[in-house]
């Protein structure tokens, strides 16, 4: 709810065919030319992406982390925990993907010419239009980049944040259930995902967006990086930061007071 219209700049910068345009004029050119209400384009799209893809992984890899430290409150070694996180991102990435791709589309409809535009009106729409007019295989188009950003945010975020964490409580004597360390941890976290995953994001978003090429993500990369350099793999980048630092913030604070509270891993 927060940080949606932060998601549909970043989208439309990565989908954009002009470049230049940076995320606050990319926000104040969507709330002139189409209204407040536009930034929240694609809301419903995002909301269930969020209670997929999200629930999938966190699950995941909080069950997968229990189990490997036998219930207990300590963190297992890196080498443990990061294969669970990939695996749980891979996951994730998978039950996710349908979703995605309605938001993706969504949030970007608007700046195409008006005989392309979709015009879902919600994310149940979208999935249902999808299937009828695409077939059942197109909702998990992109499937491969959008497991591999999984894999990649799942395992640069969370497996970052309790090392951060980790660090934080061993090194600087800091509370390991205080909310300052949660903080600390996760925005450190959310700045390591955005940089790993940005690449992998920028295709994806490309491939999920597409009407009509269908191309190869292999394709799609080698004429990106032939076209615009190699910095194209990072367009976006600081909306996405702006986005995934709250998001992550939230996200990890509301997950460890559910677990002091007994919820969630130890119910």
């Amino acid at each position: 709810m927060c940080t949606h219209p932060l998601d549909l700049a970043k989208v439309r910068m990565q989908t954009a065919e002009e470049r230049g345009r940076s995320m606050m004029q990319t926000i104040l050119h969507v709330f002139r030319n189409e209204g407040f209400l536009a930034l929240y384009k694609g809301l419903s799209a995002s909301i269930l992406r969020q209670a997929t893809y999200s629930t999938t992984r966190f699950g995941a890899y909080e069950k997968m982390k229990d189990w490997a430290s036998g219930g207990s409150d300590v963190t297992p070694p890196f080498y443990v925990i990061l294969p669970m996180a990939m695996a749980a991102g891979w996951f994730g990435g998978a039950v996710g993907n349908p979703a995605d791709i309605i938001n993706i589309r969504m949030q970007n409809d608007m700046a195409l010419d008006p005989t392309h535009r979709r015009n879902y009106r919600n994310a149940l729409d979208g999935l249902l239009r999808m299937t009828r007019e695409e077939g059942p295989k197109s909702l998990f188009r992109g499937l491969h980049p959008n497991t591999a950003r999984g894999v990649l945010m799942t395992a640069s975020q969370m497996v970052s944040y309790d090392e951060f964490k980790n660090g934080l409580v061993n090194h600087l004597g800091m509370d390991p259930k205080s909310i300052y360390t949660h903080f600390a941890a996760s925005i450190l976290a959310g700045l390591v995902a955005t940089t790993v995953c940005s690449p992998v994001d920028v295709v994806k978003t490309r491939i999920m967006n597409e009407k009509e090429k269908h191309q190869p993500a292999v394709v799609i990369l080698k004429e990106a990086v032939r076209s615009e350099g190699i910095l194209f793999a990072f367009r976006g980048w600081l909306p996405s930061f702006i986005r995934l630092g709250p998001h992550t913030i939230v996200t990890f604070i509301v997950l460890e007071k559910l677990k002091a509270l007994g919820i969630g891993m130890h119910s």
